[in-house]
Parts: structure tokens; C-alpha cells; sequence
């Protein structure tokens, strides 16, 4: 039998001049690549018996892109995340359901080495996951989504500067994911006048609170990408042939309620809008 075949995928070059080399030293046949698009290729064209994945390859969460494909392409192999941030609760509860174990860096090689073999013993190979479409993923971890982005707006020193409740920064958040969520179950594109109303209200409240245009800006910019991040952590449980419209629809949906909110901020006022004109405005890669 053959030496058993690691796929070693980290951007930072010390690691991958030092980790393969002591894998290889202890009987592994070890292939080291840089980014995501140098895995994909070679997993392609090669097989493997493990893959070891830094959490952030380029990007945060480059791995799970990794790890899914590998998952998808060679369900036999067993799968390892290297991460350097062992307290972020949210992250490791996502490694946990993808990858069959996760090791902290720097790594320890004793244990590293004992994972690989202990998985290498033990593995079932991986099956897809029942796939659910972006809605389902975006309701079931909602609440996810709220820690991600309030967590970064009160680390961007503007959107802080804001002295506000967690209410009162959270404001019509729950309201705008589940119009998301309803929005590509139902009128894909399509945003309700429920939605406008509360954007428009939305405009006026923070105006009252003291924010700026750029700050209002950056808070959907933050929310795009915890939806993201989200969608990212879930890639193994989605339905990849509705992904990209969906991450369309949400973003042109955002920018269409991101729109109200700014004009009623601008006007002072709420703006009157006549009888049946919900699920209006242009759909995905089209202008106002």
C-alpha cells in the first residue's frame, strides 16, 4: 500500500515550507498549495486521503470553500481545519459540522499527527447533507447573523461613536432578514411595501439618532457581509444551483431598501405612496 496522500492548503509560506515537511518526515506524501484556486485544481486532478486546510486561506473562510469541495469531489477523504482563533464559539460550530476535526494553531504536530490517524481509522465517508436553498439557511441561523454584524459595528470606530441600546442599533435588523428570506422563497428580486415602509422609517430613526449617509452605508455593507459569512459557513447544506441568484436578489434587495432609507433621511419625511405599489422597483442587475 501506498503512502497515504495530504493535500496541505495554507497562504502563509513559512507554514507550508515547515508543515509538510514534518508530515513527510512521519510517512505522509504531502502536496502543498497557496490559495483556493490552486486546491480546487489539484484536487481535481488528483486524489487524496486528507486534506488540511488553514480556516483562512486569502480571506476568512477560504477554508470552507476548500473543505466543501473536497467534500463534494472526494467524499472518502478525511478533512482537517487549521484554525488560529479557538474562541470564537460561532466559527469552531461550523468547523464542527463540516470537517471532521479542527486543530488550533500554531500546531501541535503530536496532535495534528494523532488526529490524522485517529480519522484515518475511524472515517466514514462523507455524504451530502440534505440541501436546503438560501432562505432556509439565512432563518435557521438568523440570530447568527445578528452577533456577526453587531459585533463588527461596534468594532468600526464611526458606527460606534453612536451612543445607542442594543435595541436601538439592532432597530428593523430582524424585520430586513426575514423580508430577505420571504423574498426569495416568494418574489424573487422583488422587495414588499412592508419593506419600503420600514426602510423609510428606518431613514428617519437614524436620522434622529445623530448618524451620517456613510454610516448607514456601512451598516448594509456590514450586514452583506454577515449573510455572506453565514452563507459561507453553510456551504456543504446548500443548494449550489439557486446560490449566486439568491446572493443577487439579497444584495439588489438590500440596495433597494438602503435607497428608501437614504431618501427618507434626505426628505425628513416619509414619503406617500399610493395603493398597490408593493413589489415594486427593478429587479437584479438593473438601475433606478
Amino acid at each position: 500500500m501506498g503512502l497515504m496522500r495530504v493535500l496541505f492548503v495554507d497562504d502563509e509560506p513559512n507554514i507550508r515550507l515547515t508543515l509538510p515537511a514534518i508530515l513527510k518526515m512521519h510517512g505522509f506524501d504531502v502536496t502543498a498549495r497557496a490559495t483556493v484556486a490552486e486546491a480546487l485544481a489539484t484536487m481535481h486532478a488528483e486524489k487524496f486521503d486528507v486534506l488540511i486546510a488553514d480556516l483562512n486561506i486569502g480571506q476568512p473562510g477560504d477554508g470552507f470553500t476548500v473543505v466543501s469541495a473536497m467534500r463534494r469531489t472526494q467524499p472518502h477523504a478525511v478533512t482537517i481545519i487549521l484554525t488560529g482563533y479557538p474562541a470564537f464559539e460561532t466559527a469552531l460550530e461550523a468547523i464542527r459540522n463540516q470537517v471532521d476535526d479542527y486543530v488550533v494553531k500554531p500546531a501541535n504536530v503530536p496532535q495534528l499527527l494523532n488526529v490524522i490517524e485517529e480519522k484515518l481509522k475511524n472515517h466514514t465517508p462523507s455524504h451530502h447533507l440534505p440541501v436546503k436553498r438560501v432562505s432556509s439557511i439565512v432563518r435557521e441561523n438568523r440570530q447568527g447573523i445578528f452577533d456577526l454584524w453587531l459585533d463588527a459595528c461596534l468594532q468600526s470606530v464611526e458606527l460606534a461613536s453612536a451612543q445607542l441600546s442594543e435595541a436601538e442599533r439592532l432597530d428593523h435588523l430582524p424585520a430586513v432578514v426575514e423580508e430577505l428570506a420571504a423574498m426569495l422563497d416568494s418574489h424573487p428580486g422583488a422587495v414588499s411595501q412592508t419593506a419600503i415602509s420600514a426602510a423609510e422609517q428606518h431613514g428617519l430613526a437614524r436620522r434622529a439618532q445623530g448618524y451620517t449617509i456613510p454610516m448607514m452605508l456601512l451598516e448594509v455593507r456590514i450586514l452583506r457581509c454577515a449573510i455572506y459569512r453565514t452563507l459561507q459557513q453553510n456551504l456543504l447544506a446548500l443548494e449550489i444551483s439557486y446560490v449566486i441568484s439568491d446572493m443577487i436578489h439579497i444584495s439588489d434587495s438590500l440596495d433597494q431598501q438602503l435607497r428608501r432609507s437614504c431618501e427618507a433621511y434626505i426628505r425628513g419625511s416619509v414619503e406617500p405612496t399610493t395603493p398597490g405599489q408593493g413589489r415594486s422597483g427593478p429587479g437584479p442587475m438593473q438601475t433606478q
